[in-house]
């Protein structure tokens, strides 16, 4: 009895421990009911307004976009002759889609060693890096959602080549995350958090 309820403390010590949340807010396309459904999102998209100054809207237009809110999305699974498994379409993870290399070079640029992909005060602090980054070298203003979301989508090479204007579906995507970062924009106006 003893070892069974110490094997269930320690279990639950362990979930506890997870990332995030797994499932989607309830209302996504209202900013406000988002921000008080995950009180920690709003935590951290403030920080990193203070500290990237990407606006709290751009940043959740984004994240829409990249995972619907959901902590650990991934690329859908890739299969040959349609059922053998082949592995992801990317390596992106997580609330941001960050790639493995783009992670990895921005832990080592700030020190966060310990940064996950599954947080969203991480991810939001990977965002606010990247975007940042993307307006001292392409000169993207920080508020412009949708050519933010080009670069970060294509990368900043990509951006530089131009790769976004041969690909309809993205350029419609990136509109739709302009128009959205524009309906956050209004909508956290009038929150009351």
């Amino acid at each position: 009895m003893v070892h069974t309820l110490k094997l269930l403390i320690i279990i639950v010590l362990l979930s506890s421990c997870g990332g995030g949340n797994s499932s989607a807010p309830r209302d996504m396309s209202n900013a406000c009911s988002i921000l008080r459904e995950r009180p920690q999102f709003y935590r951290a998209f403030r920080a990193v307004e203070r500290k990237w100054s990407v606006p709290m809207a751009v940043q959740m237009a984004v994240i829409y976009q990249e995972s619907k809110f959901i902590s650990n999305a991934r690329t859908p699974r890739q299969y040959a002759l349609g059922f053998l498994p082949t592995g992801r379409q990317s390596s992106a993870y997580g609330y941001a889609q960050a790639l493995d290399g783009t992670w990895e070079e921005y832990q080592k640029d700030q020190r966060r060693f310990g940064a996950r992909r599954d947080r969203i005060d991480d991810a939001t602090d990977f965002m606010g890096w990247y975007m940042a980054e993307s307006k001292r070298s392409l000169g993207i203003r920080l508020s412009d959602a949708r050519r933010q979301y080009l670069a970060y989508h294509e990368g900043r090479t990509g951006y530089k080549r131009g790769s976004h204007n041969k690909k309809k579906w993205l350029m419609d995507v990136s509109s739709a995350v302009g128009k959205r970062s524009v309906t956050y924009d209004r909508q956290l106006r009038s929150c009351r958090l």
